[in-house]
C-alpha cells in the first residue's frame, strides 16, 4: 500500500480513476485531479506548503514534487509529464507540459503550456519558460519553438500513454483510493 498521510489535519485527496503506485508516498495538502497516475517511488510532499495537480497528469517513477515553506506552492496543470527521477520544486506548469527524466525545476519556475523540459535539464530558481519551447543544459536555456508536431507527437502521447498504462493497475486502486 502507499503511503498517504494526513499533515497538520491536511489529507491528499485524489480525483477518479487515479493510479497510485503501492511504495509511493503522498502527504498532507495534496489535491490530484482525474485520471492521474503515481508511480514507483515517487514522493509528493504537500507538507510545508500545498501542491495542486490537475487531470491527466503522470508523475513517473522517482519524481519528487516537493514545496518551499510558506512561500511557493507547487501547482501543475493538466496534460503533464513529469519524467522518472524529476524534481519539481515550488514552481508553476502550465497545461501540457512535459519534464524530462531527471530534470530539475526550482522555486519560482513558471512553465508555461505546451512547453517541454529536457531530460537532464535544470532550471535556475525564477526561470520562466516561454510557451510553445523547448529548455535544455544546465543551466537551463530556450533552444527551439515547438511544432504543432511535437506537441501532439510528444506531449500529447506520453500523456495519453500513462493513461493506458494506469489502466493495466485499476483492480489495484480501488483497495484504498476514496
Amino acid at each position: 500500500m502507499p503511503t498517504i498521510l494526513p499533515v497538520l489535519g491536511k489529507h491528499p485527496q485524489f480525483g477518479n480513476d487515479c493510479f497510485i503506485a503501492p511504495n509511493a508516498t503522498i502527504v498532507g495538502d495534496v489535491i490530484m485531479g482525474n485520471e492521474c497516475s503515481i508511480w514507483f517511488n515517487t514522493v509528493i510532499r504537500g507538507d510545508v506548503h500545498y501542491i495542486r495537480i490537475g487531470n491527466k497528469v503522470n508523475i513517473q517513477d522517482g519524481a519528487v514534487i516537493h514545496c518551499t515553506y510558506q512561500k511557493n506552492p507547487t501547482e501543475i496543470g493538466n496534460n503533464v509529464s513529469i519524467g522518472h527521477n524529476a524534481l519539481v520544486h515550488g514552481c508553476t506548469l502550465h497545461d501540457n507540459v512535459l519534464i524530462g527524466m531527471g530534470a530539475i525545476v526550482m522555486d519560482r519556475c513558471v512553465i508555461h503550456s505546451n512547453s517541454i523540459i529536457a531530460a537532464g535539464a535544470v532550471l535556475l530558481e525564477g526561470t520562466i519558460v516561454e510557451a510553445g519551447s523547448i529548455y535544455a543544459g544546465v543551466p537551463a536555456k530556450k533552444v527551439k519553438d515547438i511544432s504543432k508536431e511535437l506537441i501532439s507527437g510528444e506531449i500529447d502521447r506520453i500523456s495519453n500513454n500513462y493513461v493506458q498504462y494506469a489502466s493495466w493497475f485499476s483492480d489495484y486502486n480501488h483497495n484504498f483510493i476514496k
